[in-house]
């Protein structure tokens, strides 16, 4: 049967993952074969590439495995298409991580992982490979194209909500760069059951740029192709456990040669395989073929919702999923999928009249205060001096208005009537797979495992240093978003807040900001009393081990500064000089995070040092009677992309407001 999935399958349809592409020859009137393409760059192995070749002698190199199978998306589908869909792609992800299992690998398998699942395991993954080895990623499972990204869908979405499928799907590139960051000088491997097209465009072109180093994406068909399903396996897939149970010995090239030639050959020419390769020499150039027709297709749209001339179809049905949203980000989305729709100004327009309406709902009688002084820096931060009385900030000047000591600020309410306040201020985020959110109002939560990182980083700026090893010995959740404007107003409403400076804050779905940490302190504790829940800020330590996400890279997208992963000024619209953008305008991070960095500056709970000497290890605050300076991690708005690694760090005044400064919140698991 076919793979179309959610939409129409264009598999060949990939962004962000190709050099140059050279399209082999197809055999016309040769027999049959696969039109495959190769990718030149670098090739640092002289000798044959055998992956799946048994190992020989004491000493075995590492061979690490992710594989995920997803078929669980929603109940809504019924039929022959949906059993097939349900049960085949997990099936084919056991299947492949027991074979991988025979050949030495060490596997780490999902089925039917929801977002933070496969978030998790990527995570995982990438530890795993930083022992070095051979790397291989096997998906099969819903994908997509969005815009210049290649999105791996999760199980547990609705298909009848694409803005929820856009805004939770995991980018394939996250996938290669935690592969390739873990060690940059091994194969990497990626084998691909699923069809990933552009549901909103019926452009099947091919994005050019580079892959990551010595890496091979093996994919189930050629550009503007289906994916066929059989009995109980993918036929791709059926011919890859074939291919390793037979002859795992073969060079990578043969594997792919006769993979892609039976799964020609099984489906009558309809499905040709497709590969890019970032080694060099080309490495598609091996002619060694075989087929075995022993499986049958079973339907042809079993993964697919819409025949493959209705993208227009999919626009009007994406829009009706929306079109009552009161949440701007759910325009966005659709503005995303199709910038020139038929709905587009009809979404701007929306956008416009909810932003205005939020601006509108600012509480009137917030208390006055003085303006910051922006100033944006041309540079990092500098190096704090350990004697250093007056406080600094990159971007602009201090606040002269101090807030109140907490013994100001109104009593907190019984904990029935803050429980009451926040239900009367409902919170219009929607929930997906794997989040959590323990009150109407409350702040949406991603659970991040136990685990371990090196924090830090080797720059010019002192106080990152040492790089030192942490190991964060318990799981905790963390806010998927800073603390926004109306998260903070329902403390407000609960007489446990101060009200916010109204001309910094006048967007309800912005992160609130212009908050000392003694703001911040007291929101977690009427939020703790509120719920019940253990809430807390971040650690530092904390806090960058979740926005590195299981990377090792200066940025979490990669060591180089890239357009449209963060708000901070000139890395990509949107971007307004007046004040963050809506929190979640951005790309999230791998952990599903979104403005970690850029937006506001976080307060955490550590004092601040001027360096890691005698830092704690184990992921705990560190901190220090009468502390008065805090720590501040993530950079604004307002810096430039050089604040956004994800080992920034600055120092701020505990009791000092500051137009830049805002927070989000942590909770305890165990």
């Amino acid at each position: 049967m076919w793979r179309i999935f959610m939409l129409v399958c264009v598999a060949g349809a990939i962004q962000a993952h190709g050099g140059e592409a050279h399209a082999a020859a197809q055999r016309d009137g040769a027999g049959p074969g696969p039109g495959m393409a190769s990718v030149v760059a670098s090739n640092p192995w002289s000798s044959p590439l055998t992956p799946f070749a048994p190992q020989q002698g004491n000493v075995l190199s590492p061979r690490i495995a992710l594989v995920i199978g997803n078929g669980g998306y929603g109940a809504n589908r019924t039929g022959v298409q949906a059993d097939v869909l349900r049960e085949n792609a997990p099936r084919d992800a056991e299947a492949m991580g027991n074979r991988l299992r025979t050949l030495g690998f060490d596997v780490i398998a999902r089925t039917d992982a929801t977002p933070e699942q496969m978030r998790q395991a990527i995570g995982e993954f990438h530890q795993r490979l930083q022992s070095g080895g051979i790397g291989l990623f096997y998906f099969a499972g819903h994908g997509m194209r969005v815009g210049r990204q290649t999105l791996l869908v999760p199980a547990g979405l609705d298909e009848r909500l694409p803005a929820t499928l856009v805004r939770s799907g995991v980018d394939l590139n996250t996938v290669l760069q935690a592969m390739h960051s873990a060690r940059d000088d091994q194969l990497n491997l990626v084998i691909l059951d699923t069809c990933l097209n552009n549901p909103f465009s019926r452009d099947a072109t091919i994005d050019t740029s580079v892959l990551p180093g010595n890496t091979v994406v093996a994919y189930a068909t050629a550009p503007g192709g289906f994916a066929a399903d059989g009995m109980r396996n993918g036929i791709y897939t059926n011919a890859w456990l074939h291919a390793l149970d037979s002859a795992p010995s073969q060079t990578l090239p043969t594997l792919l040669r006769g993979v892609a030639t039976q799964v020609y050959n099984v489906t009558g020419g309809r499905q040709t395989p497709w590969a890019a390769s970032s080694l060099h020499p080309p490495l598609l150039q091996a002619n060694a073929a075989f087929a075995i027709q022993d499986d049958t297709v079973v339907t042809l749209h079993s993964r697919g919702i819409l025949p493959k001339d209705s993208s227009e179809q999919y626009e009007i049905a994406f829009w009706n999923s929306i079109k009552d949203s009161n949440y701007p980000a759910d325009y966005e989305a659709y503005l995303k999928a199709f910038p020139n729709g038929r709905f587009a100004t009809l979404a701007h327009a929306r956008i416009d009249r909810l932003r205005a309406a939020a601006g509108s709902n600012t509480p009137s009688a917030a208390t006055p205060a003085t303006p910051s002084v922006a100033a944006p820096p041309a540079a990092r931060p500098p190096a704090a001096s350990a004697n250093a009385a007056a406080q600094e900030h990159p971007g602009s000047a201090p606040k002269a208005a101090v807030s109140a000591a907490p013994s100001a600020v109104p009593p907190a309410a019984p904990p029935t009537a803050a429980v009451a306040a926040v239900a009367q201020k409902p919170v219009t985020h929607p929930l997906v797979a794997g989040e959590s959110r323990d009150c109407a109002a409350c702040p949406i939560m991603i659970a991040v495992s136990a685990g371990s990182f090196s924090m830090g980083s080797s720059t010019d700026d002192p106080s990152e240093k040492p790089v030192h090893h942490v190991s964060i010995g318990a799981p905790f959740a963390i806010g998927k978003y800073a603390i926004t404007v109306e998260q903070w107003n329902a403390c407000v409403a609960a007489s446990a807040c101060q009200q916010l400076t109204p001309e910094s804050n006048t967007n309800q779905a912005a992160p609130a900001r212009d908050l000392s940490w003694n703001d911040a302190q007291q929101y977690v504790k009427w939020l703790s009393k509120a719920t019940g829940k253990p809430y807390r800020l971040p650690t530092e330590a904390g806090g960058e081990y979740a926005d590195r996400g299981g990377t090792t890279t200066a940025y979490w997208w990669g060591d180089q500064m890239r357009k449209g992963n963060a708000n901070c000024k000139d890395c990509g619209d949107p971007w307004h000089k007046e004040g963050p953008e809506v929190a979640g305008s951005f790309a999230p991070n791998p952990l599903g995070l979104y403005d970690m960095n850029g937006g506001v500056w976080e307060w955490t709970a550590d004092c601040w040092h001027n360096s890691y000497q005698g830092a704690p290890t184990d992921g705990r605050a560190w901190d220090t009677l009468g502390c008065d300076m805090r720590v501040i991690r993530g950079g604004s708005w307002r810096e430039g992309g050089g604040y956004m690694l994800s080992a920034t760090r600055f120092k701020y005044s505990a009791g000092v407001r500051q137009s830049q400064d805002g927070f989000r919140v942590v909770k305890d698991l165990q």
